[in-house]
């Protein structure tokens, strides 16, 4: 979705969480989101496949409002998260953590937090979240972007906001993620794109064959951080709830059939999630 993964969309959309009137911050996101709905048919209709993937098929009129709903959720949340760095803590969102007892568990055990989750509303909402009410140093691993000054503008936001960026290929991002955890911090990865050449381990997904990164599992065996499934969904206007499920461990020898069962566990956690809020998430590219 080049069109609106520029630059110019990113700073409009900064603009317009951090400047605008606050009528404008609230009601203008989602009208731009329906209007890239309009002009991108490639990203429509790969929404569209998405929503019939959670929950079946369904009437013409349940599509378009679905699939506008996504839009709209997406350019609101793109909006919401670019006023994370300004400081302006009236313009901040908010966010509640449900079933945190997960959470507080796994922080409890110290060996660091492995965080999955997928790409769905107030993703970037969780590092500040995070940091202020659990005191948990949080690295988010994302994909660098398609348009790298774009990327740019939007890690200086997460970076002003305190939370720290890698970017998946980095060679020495490994090594700096096992230290992380090791000293106590939190790491989050999204499990719902891959990058080619990264190595999976197969599950099953929304009711069909589907595939999840190792890398998690992996930092998982090597350091003892227990997985816990994350995944949050835009509520209201700056208004967000995180949903949490139980933690996982693994053993540093870890059998195929461990590795197996951890897996499936996050792709279920990811289809329940998905199929109770089918229009937060936010996978535009096929």
């Amino acid at each position: 979705m080049a069109r609106h993964e520029a630059l110019f969309w990113r700073k409009a959309a900064n603009w317009g969480a951090t400047k605008a009137p606050e009528w404008f911050a609230h009601y203008s996101p989602p009208l731009i989101g329906w209007l890239a709905a309009a002009a991108v048919p490639a990203a429509r209709h790969t929404v569209l496949a998405n929503l019939e993937r959670i929950r079946g098929d369904a009437s013409f009129v349940q599509n378009t409002r679905e699939t506008l709903a996504t839009f709209g959720t997406y350019a609101a949340s793109l909006s919401e998260a670019l006023a994370l760095g300004t400081g302006d803590v009236s313009r901040a969102p908010r966010a509640r953590l449900l079933d945190e007892r997960h959470l507080d568990d796994a922080i409890a055990a110290r060996r660091g937090v492995i965080l999955v989750t997928a790409h769905t509303a107030g993703w970037d909402v969780i590092g500040p979240f995070f940091r202020r009410h659990h005191d948990l140093d949080l690295v988010l691993v994302t994909s660098a972007e398609p348009d790298a000054e774009a990327g740019r503008f939007h890690d200086d936001a997460r970076r002003s906001a305190g939370v720290k960026i890698v970017h998946v290929g980095d060679p020495l991002a490994p090594v700096g993620l096992l230290q992380h955890l090791k000293g106590g911090g939190g790491v989050a990865l999204q499990i719902d794109r891959q990058q080619p050449g990264i190595r999976t381990r197969p599950v099953t997904m929304l009711g069909q064959p589907g595939s999840i990164p190792e890398g998690p599992l992996k930092l998982a065996q090597l350091t003892g951080a227990p997985i816990v499934p994350i995944f949050s969904e835009r509520h209201g206007f700056r208004d967000y709830r995180v949903h949490t499920e139980a933690a996982r461990w693994l053993p540093r020898r870890a059998t195929e059939a461990d590795l197996d069962a951890v897996a499936q566990h996050l792709a279920d956690a990811m289809t329940r999630f998905l199929r109770a809020h089918p229009t937060q998430w936010f996978h535009f590219q096929r």
